[in-house]
């Protein structure tokens, strides 16, 4: 790869530091001159590889991962165990289950890695169009060289990253959506270097010779530094700088554009969109981290029964004749997450619809709403102002030009491609949705924007008359400066400026007397949770602006810190302006998202957003969801706060002990109450940009990467909620990898619906899909799959809640009748010389989990409701009862684990004693030991069924048949195995058995009795939560009779209140 000496000067000019190393790409393939020998360069190809496995790898790769699980890990030990040395009990008997699990699990990963293969076929094997030899090629997309030129058409996705080089257009400019990759539906507008711009056809396009220079590829998809040499007839060539206006990105779509054609840089797991995907990991959940701890636990306890019965084996051994065999070896021989307490969510398309509305303006203290009546508008004035007699007409025209004028909307003539039709002429495009709105508000009032055309823009006003204005000079929109200005002249030859912004950028360049007119309408409409903007006016002299004229064009062809010196030109102009008034656009929150996070709020979940959308977008719709509360104060942590320093390190490190202070003296330090303190101090939210984000995790200095992290976090942790703006998809991920590191490893869950989101959806325990505008690669990715965000609060509150009821009471079920049916066996060694003699017979120890109690659980864990849906989505602080993993903690697993040693000991010596007497029968026959092991399982299989049956709250036809029914196919498998159905199993152990043991009156009582005894536990604990209850129930009812009585004199006024416009209860 060769590497231009000279890139460094251009590295430095886009204000860029540390560059790493750069590339150069020859467009087209095509050497800079014919005399020097090219020697083609090696990049990555074009495919996009996001499968797991391949056909080679999947068998031994998805063992190594299944059985990097403890408990699949445990069963193959104990499988090998019994294969290898000579034990009482078969291999299938743990063989049988783990090959079961195994082979299911591997055919469900299969399909789905199949599924994610074929979805790389379809956009590796995608037809794309490369222009070669001046000819248009065809190709599959996975072909495509760095350097080649791609021709894109219209509607399309660019199939790599890509340099525009020119368009069907006449000023180089094309159009783009980059919803998959930032969230941002809306069109964005990018350029091509003007001498590339006449080069529309494949011949022309062939015979360009040009070389880019440009960085190697990074994630950041805000970020390119690079220029091109063009090179011509001439000795030297020509050199334009490149940036992220030039580049369009992989995933992004192009709109409004019927062809471009582009030179790829970046190609396959080399563009940007490939950089910030993040690889589908193993998630593990906090039930399986607990079934693992578990796991462990029993198994020190089955390795401490071995080692007992192992080393008390060879004591009976070493007395006299005790070590003769007991069994006949022959014999032997022929015969086993859903507790959320962070949520991560995107903002454009899964809070809001991204639709902006028109809603009202204030023109000099008048409030505007509604649609046009009469030619100079409809004036509605608020009851504070009722005073305010109507604007000046000519203020209201001034106005309505500004709306027209100052924007960057773009008009798309006879194409319905995207957004909405005005009439039957045109459509407007932008990359603001609210410029969109501002434009169509202009237009309820009667001025309509008819484009831009050479420079010049048009507008037609109330008398239908088309008025033109110059477009002199454009003074863009960026987060520090939080407005933006255009300079255009009039066809009278009057040099205007117009400015819009957020009232704290505009209020102090404008003449104090005019403020107090607004300021009130503007302070309401942000109650209201609506987007603001204030609009001001600046006339220019002449002269004045020959010399503003000269600082732009000059600020604009500076290569070294061009941004610095426009902003401190734009600084200069934009002050003594003439407020002429303000307006309010409302971004449509989906349905309910705002109910939705006031429920998790309820529940105890914390609420971030993570958008790559602006900070003042992104702010409005916090407020208007009620993330932000009104009297939330905000801590920011953005560009325009980092930059009040020179140091942006220091200013940073100031910032986070300032904030860090701030809340440590506000909360207390427990942790317990700080729910509380929320309610009775200051809350706070945080604000974060990506760019701050990458200062904290990127520090420069000796350890203090960490430090700032460490600090970082224990803001987050102190804040009521939390807004992530200007975030790249790799910066989301980061974000949740942070928290899911905390300590106590929190779960986190995210939502999102756009490709953009797929990162941080793989990167949390639980990621759920939005079906939304933006295509089907987040809902693809995840692990659920919901319509709108509103639905994420029964998925939550009502699905999950009960989710994690139901398998932390199979966990706990499942290793509590486990241990019942062990420790009978543990203890019987103890009375046969630990001769390693089962207390079953091997079809027991097959049957017992794979069928006489494997379908009521399962039946329990797919149904069960211990309350109500809809009593669970009404009362979301019933979620923070499984809060803290809470049916999974120390307390309960050792309530199961003394449950289950007390219910085996009576299931053992119950029995032990009723074979006291040896004869159990009038005929004096004496009962053996494969009698004595029936009567202890047949206690143990209706005990534990039993003892789920009284678990059960929410009784099915399905749970009557699998409980009742598993009960009853025991007894008929048990007389089946006996030979008395199967008359030729007469020759195994079991022959009669059953049949001869349910012959004595005495069993029958004596199984009876021992299922009472250990149920009664149970039962009497089921009686007293019963008792309290009610008597819970019933001082309820009496406390809430009392405050009725007392407060039924209010009742009338809290009826007022409540249905009262003026009130804004929070």
């Amino acid at each position: 790869m060769q590497m231009a000496s000279s890139f460094s000067d251009a590295s430095e000019c886009a204000g860029e530091e540390k560059r790493v190393g750069t590339r150069t790409v020859f467009v087209g393939n095509h050497p800079i001159s014919g005399t020097e020998a090219y020697i083609a360069q090696r990049f990555c190809d074009n495919r996009i590889v996001s499968s797991k496995y391949t056909l080679w790898n999947f068998l031994p790769k998805n063992l190594f991962e299944q059985f990097r699980r403890i408990a699949n890990f445990y069963f193959l030990i104990i499988f090998l165990v019994q294969v290898t040395v000579d034990t009482p009990t078969s291999p299938v008997t743990s063989g049988l289950p783990l090959f079961f699990v195994i082979t299911v699990t591997a055919i469900k990963q299969g399909y789905e890695d199949w599924l994610r293969h074929r979805a790389d076929n379809e956009v590796n094997k995608s037809t794309v169009y490369i222009i070669e030899n001046a000819k248009r090629v065809r190709k599959e997309s996975e072909k495509i060289k760095v350097g080649d030129v791609v021709e894109v058409q219209a509607d399309e996705t660019f199939p790599c990253d890509l340099i525009l080089l020119s368009s069907c257009t006449t000023d180089g400019t094309c159009y783009v959506t980059t919803a998959s990759l930032d969230g941002e539906s809306n069109c964005k507008t990018h350029y091509a270097v003007r001498d590339t711009i006449a080069l529309c056809t494949a011949e022309s396009i062939d015979n360009l010779r040009a070389a880019i220079e440009c960085e190697q590829p990074q994630p950041d998809l805000y970020k390119f530094v690079g220029r091109i040499s063009i090179y011509s007839n001439s000795i030297e060539a020509v050199a334009r700088s490149l940036g992220p206006e030039n580049l369009l990105l992989k995933g992004a779509t192009l709109k409004n554009t019927k062809k471009i054609y582009g030179v790829a840089v970046y190609t396959g797991m080399e563009t940007k969109m490939a950089l910030n995907y993040q690889g589908k990991s193993q998630k593990r959940s906090a039930v399986e981290k607990s079934i693992n701890a578990f796991l462990i636990v029993y198994l020190f306890i089955l390795l401490t029964k071995a080692a007992i019965c192992t080393t008390l084996k060879y004591v009976w051994q070493s007395t006299p004749y005790n070590d003769e065999p007991w069994y006949n070896q022959k014999t032997q021989k022929e015969r086993e997450t859903f507790k959320v307490d962070y949520v991560f969510t995107d903002k454009t398309g899964t809070l809001t619809e991204n639709t902006m509305e028109f809603i009202e303006c204030c023109i000099d203290g008048h409030k505007y709403k509604g649609t046009t009546q009469e030619v100079d508008g409809l004036c509605q004035t608020d009851g504070p102002l009722a005073y305010f007699d109507k604007a000046d007409k000519n203020r209201e025209a001034l106005f309505l030009r500004a709306l027209c004028l100052c924007h960057t909307v773009e008009i798309k003539t006879n194409d319905a491609v995207d957004g909405p039709i005005e009439g039957a002429e045109f459509t407007y495009i932008s990359s603001s949705p609210d410029e969109i709105a501002l434009v169509k508000g202009a237009k309820k009032f009667g001025f309509t924007f008819l484009g831009n055309q050479n420079g010049h823009i048009r507008v037609e006003n109330q008398r239908k008359e088309t008025e033109e204005y110059e477009l002199l000079h454009t003074l863009n929109f960026d987060s520090v400066r939080r407005r933006m200005s255009v300079i255009v002249r009039t066809q009278k030859g009057d040099i205007l400026l117009f400015c819009k912004g957020a009232d704290s950028s505009i209020f102090p360049r404008v003449h104090n007397h005019q403020i107090e007119l607004t300021k009130d309408h503007v302070e309401r409409n942000a109650m209201d949770g609506y987007r603001t903007l204030c609009v001001a006016f600046k006339e220019i002299p002449p002269d004045e602006f020959e010399r503003i004229n000269a600082q732009l064009i000059e600020a604009k062809m500076a290569l070294q810190d061009r941004e610095e010196k426009l902003e401190k030109v734009f600084d200069e102009i934009e002050t003594n302006m003439n407020l002429i008034g303000a307006t309010a656009v409302e971004d449509k929150l989906q349905d309910q998202a705002a109910e939705t996070i006031e429920a998790l709020h309820a529940a105890g979940l914390k609420v971030w957003v993570l958008t790559g959308d602006k900070m003042e977008t992104a702010k409005s719709t916090c407020y208007a969801c009620r993330l932000f509360q009104t009297n939330t104060e905000l801590l920011e942590l953005t560009t325009k706060t980092i930059e009040e320093s020179e140091r942006k390190e220091d200013r940073l490190h100031e910032l986070l002990i300032e904030y860090r202070k701030k809340l440590l003296h506000e909360f207390p330090k427990s942790t317990r109450s700080l729910k509380k303190a929320w309610t009775e101090h200051q809350e706070y939210g945080l604000i974060i940009d990506g760019s701050t984000l990458s200062l904290i995790l990127n520090s420069s200095q000796d350890c203090s990467s960490n430090n700032y992290k460490s600090i970082f976090l224990q803001i987050c942790m102190k804040c009521t909620a939390v807004l992530c703006c200007r975030m790249a998809p790799l910066q989301k991920a980061q974000i949740v990898r942070m928290v899911k590191n905390l300590k106590g490893s929190p779960i986190t869950l995210s939502i999102g619906d756009g490709a953009n989101d797929v990162s941080m959806i793989l990167e949390s325990h639980v990621g759920i899909g939005i079906k939304g505008k933006e295509g089907r690669q987040a809902a693809r990715n995840s692990d659920y799959s919901v319509p709108k965000f509103k639905h994420l609060k029964k998925l939550l509150l009502a699905h999950g809640h009960l989710y994690y009821v139901r398998i932390a009471h199979l966990v706990q079920y499942f290793f509590y009748k486990n241990l019942c049916f062990i420790l009978p066996q543990f203890l019987y060694q103890f009375f046969c010389g630990f001769s390693q003699q089962p207390l079953y017979d091997a079809a027991y120890l097959t049957m017992y989990n794979i069928c006489f109690t494997s379908l009521p659980i399962l039946a329990y864990s797919l149904l069960e409701q211990h309350i109500n849906i809809d009593t669970l989505t009404a009362d979301p602080r019933l979620y923070m009862k499984i809060t803290g993993n809470a049916m999974l903690q120390l307390g309960p697993f050792l309530y199961w684990t003394f449950l289950a040693a007390f219910e085996g000991t009576v299931f053992f010596f119950g029995t032990y004693f009723l074979f006291q007497t040896t004869s159990l029968e009038d005929n004096g026959k004496i009962y053996g030991n494969w009698t004595f092991g029936s009567i202890v399982f047949t206690v143990l299989v209706f005990t534990v069924t039993l003892k789920l049956a009284l678990d059960t709250r929410f009784w099915t036809w399905i749970n009557h048949f699998v409980i009742w029914g598993s009960l009853a196919f025991y007894v008929f498998f048990s007389f089946f195995w006996g030979g008395i159905i199967w008359p030729f199993l007469k020759q195994q152990r079991m022959y009669f058995v059953f049949a001869q043991m349910l012959s004595s009156v005495s069993t029958w009582l004596a199984i009876i009795l021992l299922i009472f005894i250990s149920l009664f536990p149970e039962i009497l604990l089921i009686v007293i939560k019963n008792v309290r209850r009610r008597s819970a129930r019933r001082n309820l009812s009496c406390r809430r009779a009392s405050d009725s009585l007392s407060a039924r004199p209010s009742v009338r006024p809290l009826l007022l209140r409540t249905f009262s416009d003026e009130s804004n209860i929070l």
